[in-house]
């Protein structure tokens, strides 16, 4: 096969750097995969062009409508993954270490999808948080919100995960309305431009929503502005390189980074050999060197065990890392591929070097030769663990770990902590005491704790598995800042902002209902009408409703709820919120949907739960409640028939008091009378 000769796609057009050729070769048998010519780009137009093309294309749409476009871009990525496998095979990953990338991006890409589908709006402007009053008579409040900043993000992504590296940055950049513009590591960047090359060849982004840069990356720091986002994944030395440019110190320009870290495992002191945690903890560490020929971020680096239980574990770990096939990740049989590279297996053998200074180390007698970047599991042994230095500062990125004693938690936690903040590491014990210790001590210093044991086992994602819903990133050393972490990881890309006025001007800009807003009165029940006839601020006014003793009762009696607070006056007068018999609060709800429910069949489909119910002030037999029922914010759901509708409910008694307040939840469908098929 012809090498391919990669090429950028900035400003809507493939184009092909200039200057010399740099050759990309397959981490197996040395052959010229690919050659890159990656000068001479015009970074600053790509900035430029993403800004004022794929910026405006993005934000007309909704978090709906982005959410629905990532979606689709995903299943056909899905049905294209055989291609990727193969050209994964060149960067050293076996068809597991693939799947691992090439599924796991494409997975991570539709969860936030489907996520960003139900858990946004389907609004342009994102609200945080309630109404915050600021004023006696209510007529001013303040209201935070989140809108996408209108530049670009820049996202430089590592060589060892190539498609989920560039997967996992997109799904939250695009969904908060973000153009990017996507660098990824050179030595891997074919199979990140494939994939690149069938999103474009999809056609569903607006144009100038997402552009690639193969090669250097010029002179684009010089461009950058306080709108732009970066986020690197790479060592510690280049994040600290790009983080110092001046454009971005000047400007101030928002800096993400995910960098070295020396991840460790703990085997808890309850752990004994023979243990299913004790077992668990060895499978763990082996997998960990030898998934990606230990080339990840989040791989063990530091497996720190109980004293006594020193020499099993090392006798376990040698006898399994034994049975590791390490050649052709095309091979069926192998378990382990090389390295990235010929480059990359000699950085690591420097560190190894540096390392066996201060340990033994147990290389796996694999006879490995040829053109590829053939690496043997190689496990260290730092029984010195105080004294030592390099086993707590150097990272191997490769089939490495060093096997760690300690004699007490609080040694294991010091030990933990030298790593001066990593990405995860885990706990395995039968002892829950253990987890809380350890957790205490060591959580400040990590993103991520794995408490594993034989309960969570069989459905673990295991030690190394960065997932969408929870936060990748780690402090100090690992970089300082969080990728993912479900809708919080949309945020990095957005201004939060404080908005003040009065409440009708909130409920317009927000596109939610706030107290003290015009409310419409007139026209028919607002049940009666279809999601778009809907406006915010459409109310119903229910008529009174007068409490009895044998509404309380009879509701006791219904429910089997006979509290002594609703059955008996004078039990209920020693209660110091009561002073005398009061009404079940679930009655009062329940008889106020009977106030403001319209029974016939019409546009609402279903009620399918209340948000922020708060009892306000006690009911009482003879107080008369009624029901102020409004329109507080609508959301059309992608590819549906219906929209949510939520709906702001006060329960008010005689006096204008409020009783309950809380928001429905409904199902409104976009038909006055809609087919019984929906």
């Amino acid at each position: 096969m012809a090498a391919a000769a990669l090429q950028s796609y900035l400003a809507g057009n493939w184009r092909r750097g200039t200057g010399s050729e740099l050759l990309l070769n397959d981490a197996s048998t040395g052959s010229v995969v690919a050659t890159v010519a990656g000068s001479g780009l015009d970074t600053a137009a790509a900035l430029q062009y993403a800004r004022t093309v794929g910026g405006p294309a993005l934000r007309a749409l909704t978090f709906t409508e982005r959410a629905g476009l990532l979606r689709s871009i995903g299943k056909r990525l899905m049905e294209l993954k055989e291609e990727f496998y193969e050209l994964s095979y060149a960067t050293g990953a076996t068809r597991a270490d693939g799947w691992v990338d090439i599924e796991g991006g494409i997975g991570t890409l539709l969860t936030y999808a489907s996520r960003g589908g139900r858990e946004l709006p389907n609004a342009r402007i994102l609200l945080d948080g309630e109404v915050e009053p600021l004023s006696r008579k209510g007529t001013f409040a303040g209201q935070h919100v989140h809108l996408p900043l209108r530049g670009a993000a820049v996202h430089i992504n590592a060589f060892n995960f190539p498609v989920w590296g560039m997967l996992e940055k997109l799904g939250p950049a695009l969904l908060a309305g973000v153009p990017v513009i996507v660098k990824p590591a050179t030595v891997t960047s074919f199979l990140t431009e494939a994939v690149f090359r069938r999103i474009v060849e999809m056609r569903l982004l607006p144009e100038g929503a997402l552009q690639l840069v193969v090669g250097s990356v010029g002179d684009l720091f010089d461009h950058l502005d306080c709108q732009d986002v970066v986020s690197v994944t790479g060592s510690a030395s280049t994040a600290l390189t790009l983080r110092s440019h001046p454009r971005v110190l000047e400007r101030s320009v928002r800096f993400m980074a995910e960098t070295d870290s020396l991840n460790c495992a703990i085997l808890g002191p309850d752990a004994v050999p023979g243990s299913p945690e004790f077992d668990l903890y060895v499978r763990e560490v082996v997998r960990e060197m030898t998934v990606k020929a230990g080339q990840k971020c989040t791989a063990i680096r530091k497996a720190l065990v109980p004293a006594e239980y020193f020499d099993a574990v090392q006798s376990a770990l040698i006898e399994h890392l034994g049975t590791i096939a390490v050649g052709d990740p095309r091979d069926s049989n192998t378990k382990m591929g090389p390295l990235v590279g010929r480059s990359q297996r000699d950085e690591v053998m420097r560190a190894v070097e540096q390392l066996v200074a201060e340990a033994d180390v147990y290389r796996l007698p694999q006879a490995l030769s040829g053109d590829g970047a053939f690496m043997a599991p190689h496990l260290l042994s730092c029984r010195d663990v105080e004294r030592a230095d390099a086993v707590h500062r150097v990272e191997a990125f490769g089939p490495v770990a060093t096997l760690m004693p300690y004699a007490s938690l609080d040694e294991a936690a010091r030990l933990a902590r030298r790593g001066e903040g990593s990405l995860v590491s885990s706990v395995f014990s039968a002892d829950d005491t253990v987890f809380e210790s350890l957790v205490m001590d060591i959580a400040p210093y990590h993103g991520r704790l794995l408490l594993a044991n034989r309960h969570c086992a069989a459905e673990s994602t295991g030690h190394g598995s960065p997932l969408a819903p929870l936060v990748h990133g780690g402090p100090g050393r690992a970089g300082g800042s969080e990728e993912m972490g479900g809708m919080r990881g949309v945020l990095h890309y957005m201004q939060r902002t404080a908005l003040q006025g009065s409440p009708q001007t909130l409920t317009r800009v927000g596109g939610r209902f706030v107290r003290g807003a015009t409310q419409e009165t007139g026209g028919a029940h607002p049940f009666r009408k279809a999601f778009h006839e809907l406006a915010i601020g459409d109310t119903f006014v229910s008529p009174e409703r007068i409490i009895t003793v044998e509404d309380i009762e009879s509701f006791a009696d219904l429910s089997g709820d006979h509290f002594y607070a609703h059955m008996s006056d004078a039990e209920a007068a020693r209660n110091p919120l009561f002073g005398s018999r009061v009404a079940h609060g679930y009655f009062l709800i329940s008889a106020a949907a009977g106030l403001f429910v319209d029974p016939d069949y019409g546009p609402v489909l279903g009620n399918y739960g209340l948000d922020a119910l708060r009892f306000v002030k006690p009911a009482k037999p003879g107080d008369r409640i009624r029901v102020r029922l409004t329109c507080k914010q609508k959301s059309l759901r992608h590819e549906k028939d219906w929209g949510e509708v939520r709906w702001d409910t006060e329960i008010t008694n005689q006096a204008g008091e409020t009783v309950a307040a809380y928001d429905v939840l409904t199902m409104v469908s976009i038909h006055a009378v809609p087919d019984a098929q929906i």
